[in-house]
């Protein structure tokens, strides 16, 4: 779409202007989390109304929603030829939700949780992030990879279309909102637009956040999975401070594993296709950015699915290998200890 340069060409300053692109990359993560914020209180309300399990909104309807940025700046990444970002930004977004904004919401309110609930999903997360670990040890993702990661995406959604099922029943219909002209009418209003947001905010994003990246001599990849990923995140975070403040603890970790099944099992293999052939993996995403978010990931499921409980030692571990991550990244961009 090139919205940065068509607004630079209108008001006649160079679309590589530093200062211009530091503007359109605040106005674009602006854009992401108000159309974020305002997609999802039209997603869950729509949701809401039909009478579906909180847990099973957060894991899918709002994990969507929440998803949109991540989903979009990649896939426009890719269609500019810019595969390191893409990746990036899909990896960094589940590694910044689970070590960033899961360790918020743990630290804050440690949860009990329900076995049945966390175990299938969180499973299936593991078993993505480790898929996505060993298709990328060559330093490509193929065609044929990602379909085996749509697969598990379709495990997931046929999962919670069973478990939605159940639940409809269980599930206590008093507080779920009136349907009428009104509401339905502005919530419909509500959707689109925070759709129309999010889409021109990941663009100026994806293309401000390059102008950025190049002035300051970061590669693309640090800036995707540091920068772009923590902003694409926003929604989650919002969604997950909002449901730690209304006490609705299964929303909020229902919409980060549901983020995070749907960021590695569709977006990355929607980039595949969009290269229409093997997606080119950087060795900083391959053995770096995936075993990092790996690792967090086996911290935030393991011990919750033994002791039904998500504990502040999680958060705190968690939250300490990300900012030792994001150290690592930094310091390797200015010193290259690393070979990336």
């Amino acid at each position: 779409m090139e919205i940065s340069a068509r607004l630079a060409d209108l008001i006649s300053i160079p679309s590589d202007n530093i200062i211009f692109a530091v503007v359109l990359f605040v106005i674009g993560i602006f854009l992401i989390v108000k159309g974020g914020d305002v997609f999802v209180d039209a997603a869950t309300w729509i949701a809401e109304a039909t009478g579906i399990p909180k847990f099973i909104i957060g894991a899918t309807v709002v994990s969507f929603a929440t998803t949109l940025p991540e989903l979009l700046v990649s896939a426009i990444a890719a269609s500019q030829g810019k595969n390191d970002m893409a990746i990036g930004n899909a990896v960094g977004s589940v590694t910044a939700n689970v070590g960033l904004i899961m360790s918020i919401s743990i630290l804050c309110i440690p949860a009990f949780v329900k076995r049945k609930e966390v175990a299938f999903k969180g499973f299936l997360m593991i078993g993505a992030v480790a898929a996505l670990f060993v298709f990328t040890q060559n330093l490509s993702l193929s065609i044929w990879q990602s379909i085996i990661l749509i697969a598990i995406f379709a495990v997931f959604m046929v999962e919670n279309i069973i478990s939605g099922k159940k639940g409809m029943d269980e599930d206590d219909k008093s507080d779920n909102p009136e349907i009428n002209a009104k509401s339905l009418t502005t919530n419909i209003a509500k959707f689109l637009i925070g759709a129309a947001a999010i889409v021109v905010g990941a663009d100026l994003l994806v293309d401000d956040g390059t102008v950025i990246a190049k002035s300051l001599g970061v590669s693309e990849a640090i800036i995707g999975v540091t920068i772009i990923a923590v902003g694409t995140s926003l929604p989650e975070l919002v969604t997950t401070v909002t449901a730690i403040a209304k006490k609705q603890s299964e929303l909020s970790i229902g919409n980060i594993i549901g983020a995070n099944i749907i960021d590695l099992t569709l977006i990355l293999p929607i980039c595949a296709f969009i290269t229409k052939g093997s997606l080119p993996v950087g060795p900083q995403s391959a053995y770096l950015d995936i075993a990092v978010c790996m690792v967090v990931i086996l911290i935030a499921i393991i011990p919750t699915v033994i002791f039904k409980k998500l504990s502040r030692w999680q958060g705190a571990l968690m939250i300490c290998i990300y900012i030792a991550y994001v150290a690592v990244l930094v310091t390797n961009s200015s010193m290259h200890y690393l070979p990336f």
